[in-house]
C-alpha cells in the first residue's frame, strides 16, 4: 500500500500558529523566525522537526551557537524526545585554539566557507524534508559584509530549493536594526516578542510579517511557552463566527426582576451590572447562573475579584450551593490572576468555554479586574468588544459586573464600558427611615421594551428578592431620595438573621 502524498501545508506544530497560517507553512519554502532571546526559538524549531518526524518526514536541526546537550536539556523541559530528528552541532570547538586567537575577523572568510559547506553537506547526507537553521547571527557575523551575509543565504535558499526542504531559519535580531534584506529572501517572516509589565509575568505575542500566497490572521497574537511548546491564542475576530439560536427570553430567577428587564435576558446579548461594594452585583449574577443551571444549561463564571471557596461559601449561605454543578460538570468557576495571565489567553479560555463545554451563561466578576490590573495592555476595551460580539454571534448570555465607587450621591466608574453592552442594570443603595436600602432599575435595553421604575430589593438566606416600585420616591438615585406616601410601600425590614449588605 502507498503511503499518502503530504498536504501542501507543513504543520508547524502549533494549533494557534498553524490557526494564524490559515493551515500552516507553504512546502519547499525558506521561512524565518525573528526574536530576542528568551521568545521561543528555539522550542518552535524543535516542535516544528517533531511534528514533521509524526508523519515520517526527515528533520535536520543545525545548530551553530548551543551545544547538542542544550538542545537536549531544552527538549526535555518538554518532556520531548529528540530521537526521530537529527542534530548537527557546527559549534567550531578549535576555536579555543592559541593560533586562532590572532585577530576577530582574520579566520571569517574560511569559516564562512566551511560552515556553508558544513550546512550542505549534512543535508545531502541526512535528506530531510524539514530543516531548522539556529541561528543566522552566527553566520551574520562570520559573512562581516551584508552583500556577502545576503549571497550566502540567497545560495542557501537556492540549494534547499533544489532538494524540496522547508526550512526554518531562526534569528536572535543580533543585527542593528531590522533586517530587511534578509525579510525580502524568506518567503515568510514571523515575529516573536517579549514584554516585561510593571507587575507580573512576562508577556509573549508574535505577528506574521509577511506570507507569500497566504491569507494569513494579520496582528498581534499573545503566546506562551507551556510543557510541551508554544500556545498561540489567535486574535479573535467576532465576524468569523455565528450560529443559529433560539432568542426567546429566558429567565433570571426572579419574575420581578424578569417583569424589570421587559421578559428577561435574551441570549446573544450582554448585561452589565454596574453599581458600588458589597450592593448585591454578585449574587444577582449567581442567581441567573442558578436558574440557567437548573433549566439544563451550561455556565462558566470567570472570577478576578475573589476566590473561588469565597463565592461558593456565600452562595450556599444564600440558597444558591453552586457545589452540585461543579461536581456534575454543567458549572465551570475558573480564577484568573490577571497578572499572569494574557488577554489572548482570556479570550481563548472563554472561547473553549463555549465551543468545546457548550456553555450558553458567561460570567465576568469584574470588568474593573480585568482592565485596571493590567493598565499598560492597550486597546484592551477594543479586545473586550470584539469578545462580546464574539459571545453575541454564538447566542450565549454574558454577564457583566463593574463595580463603582462611592455609596450614595456622586457614584462614579474608573472606566465606561455601559456602551459594550446591550443592557445595563444598575444597583444603588438609597436611605430611607433610618436605614440603608438598596434599589435596581434598568437603564437600557436594546432588545425590548423595560420597566423604567426603580425598586427596592433584598438578598436574604433565600436569594434575591425584588420589591415593587418606588412610586413614592423622588431622587432613589442620588442616595438620598424625598418621600411622599405610605411606609408600607418599603419592603420589611430584615430580622437579625438576614443577610448584611456587606455579605452581598
Amino acid at each position: 500500500m502507498t503511503s499518502k502524498p503530504p498536504t501542501r501545508l507543513a504543520s508547524t506544530g502549533v494549533e494557534g500558529l498553524d490557526n494564524v497560517l490559515a493551515g500552516g507553512l507553504t512546502r519547499e519554502r525558506l521561512y524565518l523566525v525573528e526574536g530576542t532571546p528568551g521568545t521561543g526559538k528555539t522550542t518552535l524549531g524543535l516542535g516544528f522537526l517533531l511534528k514533521g518526524a509524526e508523519a515520517g518526514e526527515a528533520g535536520l536541526y543545525i545548530t551553530l551557537a548551543e551545544t547538542e546537550a542544550e538542545l537536549l536539556a531544552v527538549a526535555e523541559s518538554h518532556d520531548w524526545s529528540l530521537d526521530p530528528i537529527t542534530l548537527s552541532e557546527m559549534v567550531p570547538a578549535e576555536g579555543l585554539a592559541a593560533d586562532n586567537e590572532q585577530t576577530l575577523f582574520h579566520p571569517s572568510e574560511l569559516e564562512l566557507g566551511e560552515t556553508v559547506r558544513g550546512i550542505i553537506a549534512k543535508v545531502e547526507e541526512v535528506q530531510p524534508s524539514r530543516v531548522v537553521i539556529d541561528s543566522l547571527s552566527e553566520l551574520r557575523l562570520l559573512a562581516q559584509s551584508p552583500v556577502k551575509y545576503r549571497r550566502q543565504i540567497l545560495a542557501l535558499k537556492q540549494f534547499f530549493a533544489a532538494r524540496k526542504c522547508t526550512v526554518l531559519l531562526l534569528d536572535d535580531r543580533s543585527a542593528t536594526g531590522s533586517d530587511l534584506q534578509l525579510q525580502s529572501i524568506a518567503h515568510g517572516v514571523v515575529m516573536l516578542e517579549q514584554m516585561l509589565l510593571g507587575f507580573g509575568a512576562q508577556r509573549r505575542r508574535l505577528h506574521v510579517l509577511k506570507m507569500r500566497g497566504v491569507k494569513f490572521r494579520g496582528g498581534y497574537h499573545d503566546f506562551t511557552i507551556e510543557r510541551g511548546g508554544l500556545c498561540v491564542y489567535p486574535r479573535l475576530v467576532a465576524a468569523e463566527h455565528g450560529n443559529a439560536f433560539d432568542g426567546a427570553a429566558v429567565s433570571t430567577g426572579s419574575p420581578q426582576l424578569d417583569e424589570l428587564l421587559g421578559g428577561g435576558l435574551l441570549p446573544g446579548t450582554a448585561t452589565l451590572l454596574s453599581g458600588p461594594a458589597g450592593v448585591g452585583k454578585t449574587t444577582t449574577t449567581v442567581q441567573a447562573l442558578v436558574a440557567a443551571l437548573e433549566r439544563g444549561e451550561r455556565a462558566a463564571y470567570f472570577l478576578f475579584d475573589e476566590r473561588v471557596p469565597t463565592l461558593l461559601k456565600r452562595s450556599a449561605a444564600l440558597g444558591m450551593d453552586l457545589q452540585p454543578h461543579l461536581d456534575v460538570g454543567t458549572l465551570e468557576i475558573r480564577s484568573i490572576d490577571p497578572a499572569e495571565l494574557s488577554p489572548g489567553e482570556f479570550t481563548n479560555a472563554v472561547r473553549k468555554a463555549v465551543e468545546e463545554d457548550q456553555a450558553t451563561v458567561i460570567a465576568v466578576d469584574s470588568l474593573n479586574a480585568y482592565l485596571q490590573s493590567m493598565p499598560s495592555e492597550q486597546y484592551l476595551v477594543l479586545q473586550m468588544h470584539e469578545l462580546l460580539s464574539y459571545l453575541g454571534a454564538k447566542g450565549v448570555v454574558s454577564l457583566l459586573i463593574l463595580g463603582q465607587h462611592g455609596v450614595t450621591g456622586d457614584i462614579r466608574s474608573d472606566v465606561d464600558l455601559s456602551y459594550l453592552a446591550d443592557t445595563v442594570m444598575q444597583l444603588r443603595y438609597f436611605e430611607a427611615h433610618g436605614e440603608v436600602r438598596q434599589a435596581i432599575s434598568v437603564i437600557k435595553t436594546r432588545t425590548s421594551r423595560h420597566e423604567r421604575t426603580i425598586r427596592e430589593f433584598q438578598i436574604t438566606e433565600s436569594g434575591l428578592h425584588v420589591g415593587e416600585a418606588l412610586t413614592d420616591f423622588q431622587g432613589v438615585l442620588t442616595g438620598v431620595p424625598t418621600f411622599a406616601g405610605e411606609a408600607k410601600m418599603l419592603m420589611a425590614s430584615r430580622g437579625e438573621g438576614g443577610m448584611d449588605a456587606k455579605d452581598a
